[in-house]
């Protein structure tokens, strides 16, 4: 590592753990790797069917249709480490409250409408505001790092809850994770996590960049924005519902536990090396390399007979994907758009995110009861991931690095993209 990237880690440590944390234990992971081990549960006690309970994640998104944005231009406006405490708080109080359903769909839904709502500002557009300001050269392993806490936590829930159910039952299970943002995240961000209000104080300067509304107005948000839902929709329309494909093609439930598990886990490598990958690496480049993964696993799955290690390897790149996501969109904004309007650009981009996230658990769950297998849904998956790795790389290149901020490159902001040579994107100064 260059002496400046050691310079920025040392400095920026204290808002790389507590972001960490934030995010790990927020909006963003715990539903979406938590509702597939708990809708058995559901399911048990209440009738419930898949596509019901999975509904509940889809409730959270149209919530987060306006609950980002919001958060996000609170961010602006107020800072980001007020929004990030106080929703840390509630999100954790609101989860708790999933374990008072009483059978009620209504109340089910209210709930879950509930944590998306006082839990927005747990989304990494906070989190990830300081994290941008105090790295540049190391930006895109510094939110990797940030973000393994999604994978982290992925991997330790999905067992702990299933620990927790079989111990104490549904109910108290869910007490208890929301009990950890309370307990974990909140204290650490309280000592630790500080934006730099003042651009003297910002080693990648906030000031430079497009306001939200420069930045509605180019074709580059709208091309990110629509590619976001489709991934969205095929990555996370097949976690919630992995324990049940793997139910489907006949495997145990200790082996259901055991290979779903590994998702956090391929999470973790993901973040660590996508965020590697990104500082050294054209960005587009390299999301079509990891997008091209879990769509050969949505290929694999989609077999009639699928075997142990075709399920595991398919597991495996979809994690490894799903570490990468979110910091690759972090990664964009910041070097396609600026500072200027992180949060606020963020916070929409995010909606467009939870739109296909949202909505790919339940239409996943509706094909599923509808056909009794999800040969079909899966196979359109593939094809999505394929296509928006591909759409990627009309992006052209960076905008925003080491503090630039030409009136020539927002001039051209609206020109057609050149492609970059491989050679030239991949260096550490593609775009100066």
């Amino acid at each position: 590592m260059r002496a400046s990237g050691y310079a920025e880690f040392k400095a920026g440590w204290p808002v790389v753990l507590s972001s960490f944390l934030g995010i790990g234990l927020g909006l963003s992971p715990l539903p979406f790797y938590t509702i597939g081990v708990l809708a058995p549960s559901l399911h048990k006690a209440f009738g419930w069917s898949l596509a019901q309970i999975m509904a509940g994640i889809t409730d959270t998104t149209l919530v987060v249709l306006f609950a980002g944005p919001a958060a996000g231009f609170l961010a602006v406006r107020y800072g980001a480490r007020r929004v990030a405490l106080t929703s840390v708080v509630l999100f954790g109080l609101s989860f708790m409250a999933l374990g008072l359903s009483n059978g009620s769909l209504p109340l089910y839904y209210l709930t879950w409408a509930l944590v998306a709502l006082v839990g927005a500002g747990t989304l990494p557009m906070t989190w990830t505001v300081a994290v941008n300001q105090r790295f540049d050269v190391r930006k895109g392993l510094a939110l990797g790092i940030s973000m393994m806490g999604t994978g982290l936590f992925g991997f330790f829930c999905k067992p702990l809850l299933a620990w927790g159910i079989a111990s104490f039952g549904w109910r108290w299970s869910c007490v208890g994770l929301g009990l950890l943002p309370l307990l974990i995240a909140f204290p650490v961000g309280l000592f630790l996590f500080f934006e730099k209000r003042t651009p003297a104080e910002v080693v990648a300067p906030a000031a430079t960049g497009l306001t939200f509304g420069e930045t509605s107005r180019q074709w580059r948000f709208w091309l990110i924005s629509i590619v976001l839902v489709l991934i969205s929709f095929a990555l996370a329309g097949s976690v919630p519902n992995m324990e049940n494909i793997l139910k489907t093609a006949g495997f145990s439930r200790i082996s259901i536990i055991q290979m779903t598990s590994l998702i956090g886990l391929s999470a973790l490598s993901g973040r660590l090396a996508g965020g590697w990958l990104l500082d050294r690496f054209w960005a587009p480049a390299v999301a079509l390399v990891i997008l091209a993964s879990p769509a050969i696993s949505c290929f694999l799955l989609a077999q009639p007979a699928l075997s142990a290690p075709a399920a595991t390897v398919s597991i495996v790149l979809i994690g490894f994907a799903l570490g990468v996501e979110y910091d690759l969109m972090a990664f964009l904004v910041a070097r396609y758009f600026g500072m200027r309007s992180y949060t606020a650009i963020y916070g929409v981009l995010y909606v467009f995110f939870a739109v296909g996230s949202g909505f790919g658990p339940l239409v996943f769950g509706w094909s599923f009861d509808r056909t009794g297998s999800y040969h079909t849904i899966l196979n359109i998956a593939f094809a999505l991931l394929l296509l928006c790795g591909g759409a990627l790389l009309l992006l052209g290149r960076y905008r925003y690095r080491l503090g630039q901020d030409s009136d020539a490159d927002r001039a051209a902001a609206d020109a057609p993209a050149i492609m970059p040579s491989v050679v030239a994107a991949h260096s550490p100064i593609a775009g100066k």
